[in-house]
């Protein structure tokens, strides 16, 4: 179960990267502010499932 939930992780960072790309090359439509927000919260996904995982992976081994 464990694997999935990193797979999920990477998930959410690939679509951070595939967002900040976009935002790039989008940089004078009106779609940037779109894209770049999604990236933003994309990354922020990443990183709180990775914390909540470790957490929950802490408490499991104790």
């Amino acid at each position: 179960m464990n694997k999935i939930w990193k797979l999920f992780e990477y998930g959410y960072l690939l679509i951070a990267i595939f967002f900040a790309v976009e935002t790039f090359l989008n940089l004078g439509k009106d779609k940037v502010y779109f894209f770049a927000i999604f990236s933003v919260l994309a990354l922020g996904m990443f990183f709180f499932r990775r914390s909540f995982r470790k957490k929950f992976e802490k408490r499991n081994k104790q």
